[in-house]
């Protein structure tokens, strides 16, 4: 076959189809799906595929000159204001590989990293303390290092200084001078919420820092993001911390230009992927911004950032999901240029992760570095309409909360005062009403989960994970599964009744009820044929076969010993049932509805509670 030459394209003069061709070519596929009308004209395509985040920022299916008419200069790589990322270029086409390590056995630990640095990994994320590496346990950790080549970043919440003066007393004994990046860690404001420790913390940990060359500071998104934080919220707390360690270590007797070196900023990626992309670039920009008004020389307003893969988008159910999820969001960190990623096993919610779950995560990044190449490329979004507008939303949202914070009187005050709490609280019911409502699905738990699986096991970790998993709801319903099956009353062939029956037996297993179902029948003697009793049943077939025969069905089914009869779809008139499910319905009420019915007790509660859980 023949290639056609360029004048044989229908193309338009600037080499672009008109956006009209684009929005009839679009709308005409909406209409056959049912998501348009054939009154509505082509141009309302772009509402119907434009998605909107939790901040109310929408999410453009395409991006035109338009979209980004007037936005600011972005820069070039390495260049103020560093949206582009902060060099021109990635060392070795790669971003650092690291790796968390929390498992409180010191020698399974220290195998644990011998391996993974054996094996790609290039820094070490430590947590130390109770939730973790014992501190005096760190000799035996790091004895297999060579920290002159392996950057390593302390996470010690409970004894930050205590935790920094063990490292720095190990590095000095063995004569090692730390490799580039490593840092003490210290994040007072991420853990606690009290200015005259966090003035001690920062002042001890930035001198030893300065004196031996690391950085000290670790300002931690994942604070608000394990919450059930938005975008906006993570980028805006992130810059006000930012602000106040600026504060602190300026009191401490640190100049601007210095201080600013001994920051890094670690922020969570997701599986959505333009907003994973489009945050890392606006934290840039956003963190620019502020070392610009606090007069840092232009050559040190680049951010220092570390992306580690979300742990709320994780599901405990179908655990090996999570591996399709890490690999999305590396991906949407690696192109938005973070300087270094953690994947984060996929077995993460079920409990601290073994050899193999270490290993899977660790090659997603290599993966995606050294055989899809998505690090040779700088900023490969960069120049998007779209993501550039999605870039300037988020910063600009951002910029104005941290701005709203400032004016309260900074970060520390809205920790004390609830503001943040009840901010977040706010964006977690929205998000988990999407869930409950399958607006926001989640593969596996949600939808077509495995309602008989069995969950690999896992040692418990030293201090139970506070994360606010976004299916936790879900979760929660799978932990108690319904003690009897439900009786699907299939009407007609198999072609017939399968679009409801798929959609039924897919929501009871997302709810941990089983569905047992006919298969083809003709009438009502068919059904009764395969009928056993069970006190919960549900009908799935056509709108017509509900007309036709579906009010001899429920009389006969109830006659049988049917107490509850669910309908699947929209209710039809002149058809008796208990409840009914369809699209846009609230999944999760319906779910608890049906399970009482099946002899699970109701918790009146469950949806006011909130999803804060520790992982089994």
């Amino acid at each position: 076959m023949s290639t056609p030459s360029a004048d044989q394209l229908p193309l338009a003069p600037d080499g672009a189809p008109p956006q009209e061709d684009w929005e009839g070519a679009v709308a005409a596929v909406l209409r056959k799906s049912g998501r348009l009308t054939s009154d509505d004209p082509d141009s309302a395509a772009w509402g119907a595929l434009t998605t909107t985040t939790l901040d109310g920022i929408p999410v453009l299916p395409l991006g035109t000159p338009d979209t980004a008419a007037e936005l600011p200069d972005a820069g070039l790589p390495g260049q103020v204001p560093f949206t582009r990322g902060t060099t021109a270029t990635r060392p070795f086409g790669s971003w650092d590989i690291r790796a968390r390590f929390e498992d409180p056995d010191a020698e399974l630990t220290a195998q644990h990293v011998t391996e993974d640095l054996e094996n790609g990994v290039n820094s070490l994320w430590l947590v130390l303390g109770d939730a973790g590496i014992a501190i005096e346990d760190l000799d035996t950790v790091l004895e297999p290092v060579l920290l002159d080549l392996a950057p390593v970043v302390l996470d010690a919440p409970q004894r930050p200084v205590l935790a920094a003066s063990e490292f720095v007393r190990h590095m000095v004994r063995r004569g090692v001078q730390p490799a580039a990046g490593t840092n003490l860690g210290a994040n007072p404001i991420g853990h606690r919420d009290k200015r005259p420790m966090a003035k001690e913390v920062v002042r001890d940990v930035a001198d030893l820092a300065v004196r031996e060359g690391l950085k000290a500071v670790m300002v931690d998104g994942t604070a608000v993001h394990d919450r059930g934080g938005s975008d906006v919220q993570e980028l805006a707390y992130t810059i006000a911390a930012g602000a106040e360690y600026l504060r602190l270590l300026a009191h401490a007797g640190h100049e601007p230009d210095v201080a600013c070196g001994l920051i890094e900023f670690r922020y969570a990626a997701t599986a959505e992927q333009f907003p994973t992309i489009a945050k890392f670039r606006a934290a840039r920009r956003l963190w620019a911004r502020v070392l610009e008004l606090s007069h840092v020389d232009p050559a040190h307003q680049g951010q220092s950032q570390h992306a580690v893969t979300s742990r709320p988008m994780m599901t405990r159910y179908d655990p090996y999901t999570n591996m399709l999820r890490t690999t999305v969001a590396a991906f949407s960190a690696g192109v938005g240029g973070a300087g270094a990623v953690t994947v984060l096993p996929f077995d993460e919610p079920l409990g601290l992760p073994e050899s193999f779950s270490r290993r899977i995560a660790r090659n997603t990044s290599s993966l995606l570095a050294a055989e899809a190449h998505i690090a040779e490329v700088t900023d490969p979004a960069g120049g998007s309409h779209a993501v550039e507008r999605l870039t300037e939303d988020l910063a600009v949202a951002a910029w104005e909360l941290f701005g709203r914070v400032e004016e309260d009187g900074g970060l520390i005050h809205d920790l004390k005062d609830g503001s943040w709490d009840r901010a977040i609280a706010e964006v977690v019911q929205r998000r988990r009403d999407q869930v409950a409502r399958r607006t926001r699905p989640i593969t596996g738990l949600t939808e077509f989960p495995q309602v008989a699986e069995t969950l690999p096991h896992r040692r418990a970790y030293a201090v139970p994970r506070q994360v606010v998993r976004h299916g936790a709801d879900f979760e929660n319903l799978r932990d108690q599964p319904a003690p009897h099956p439900l009786f699907v009353a299939t009407m007609g062939t198999v072609a017939q009744h399968t679009a409801r029956a798929t959609f039924l037996t897919n929501l009871l297993a997302a709810g941990g009820i089983t569905a047992h179902a006919v298969g083809s029948s003709t009438g009502v003697e068919d059904v009764l044929a395969a009928y056993h009793g069970e006190k919960v049943v549900a009908l799935a077939g056509t709108d017509q076969a509900y007309a036709e025969w579906g009010p001899d069905l429920v009389a006969a089914l109830r006659g049988a010993g049917a107490e509850h009869v669910l309908l699947a779809g929209k209710p039809v008139e002149g058809l008796e049932v208990d409840d009914n499910a369809a699209m846009g319905l609230d999944a999760l009420a319906f779910l608890h509805r049906t399970r009482e019915r099946l002899g699970v007790t109701a918790d009146p509660d469950a949806r006011a509670r909130p999803t804060t859980e520790s992982a089994r």
